[in-house]
């Protein structure tokens, strides 16, 4: 599904370079807009990145509108059930724990029309892991992202200053909050940042479904989370797809959109 692309440059390679050798069904599927149905590349913005992470990349969007490539034979069908009830149960159990109804994120953020994107990363072994980043420190879109990986080590968490090894149990889920939920509790759950370092060994693959709102929603504060005073909204509400091609538009740098229609300053 994703295959090895060789690099001219340790670290990197220069946009210009030629993306694949002889791959002409990935060349279709070289988008370049986060809403893209199937796109497949190896950085984050090639508008905005002169080097080009150690990383390769498919994107599909599978909810509302699903979308997938007939190969792998039979992947497609695996992917379409994959993670969406399970998000949607999730979800439902933090509307309870922030003292709102079980309902209340999917009917307000419109679930049932809800972008979630499959995304599949490939971090080639690197001959100096030292010089390169798989992905940089970033946080998350949407309100939920869903990882499965290959058992290979990599991600890396901010807690505290300090970068933290994940070390996930065989055949789990590891899920992280996003930035729209975030918003949406204003600020009680906390999105969280993260970044993929990559080694000199053995390839490390993940698998994610990224839930998010329907486009169309603004996502704001829930009102039964501000106070007046003592607690006012701390972000500007904004649509899901402004928000999404103004993260596009822009370079990874931990939370730097979310910061930017952030009312109070942490």
């Amino acid at each position: 599904m994703i295959n090895f692309i060789r690099r001219k440059v340790l670290g990197g390679r220069k946009p210009q370079e030629k993306l694949y050798d002889d791959d002409e069904e990935k060349k279709a599927y070289e988008g370049s807009d986060v809403l893209d149905p199937i796109r497949c590349g190896t950085s984050f913005n090639t508008a905005k990145e002169t080097i080009f992470f150690w990383r390769d990349f498919l994107k599909v969007l599978v909810h509302p509108d699903f979308h997938f490539p007939d190969k792998p034979k039979g992947f497609r069908y695996s992917v379409h059930h994959l993670a969406l009830f399970l998000a949607w149960e999730l979800l439902r159990g933090i509307s309870v724990s922030l003292g709102l109804e079980a309902s209340y994120i999917h009917d307000v953020l419109n679930l049932e029309s809800s972008l979630q994107v499959f995304v599949a990363n490939l971090y080639p072994p690197c001959p100096q892991p030292e010089l390169a980043l798989g992905m940089p420190p970033h946080s998350d879109h949407g309100l939920l992202n869903i990882l499965i990986e290959n058992g290979v080590g990599g991600l890396q968490l901010l807690h505290n200053g300090k970068w933290v090894n994940v070390r996930a149990p065989p055949n789990s889920f590891l899920v992280n909050t996003c930035d729209h939920l975030e918003i949406l509790s204003n600020g009680r759950y906390k999105s969280v940042v993260h970044r993929a370092v990559v080694n000199n060994a053995t390839t490390r693959l993940s698998l994610a479904i990224a839930n998010g709102p329907s486009l169309d929603t603004i996502v704001r504060p829930a009102p039964g989370l501000t106070d007046g005073a003592n607690n006012p909204p701390a972000y500007t509400p904004m649509k899901y797809k402004e928000y999404l091609q103004l993260q596009q538009g822009n370079k990874l740098d931990q939370k730097s959109v979310l910061d930017r229609i952030r009312l109070q300053k942490e």
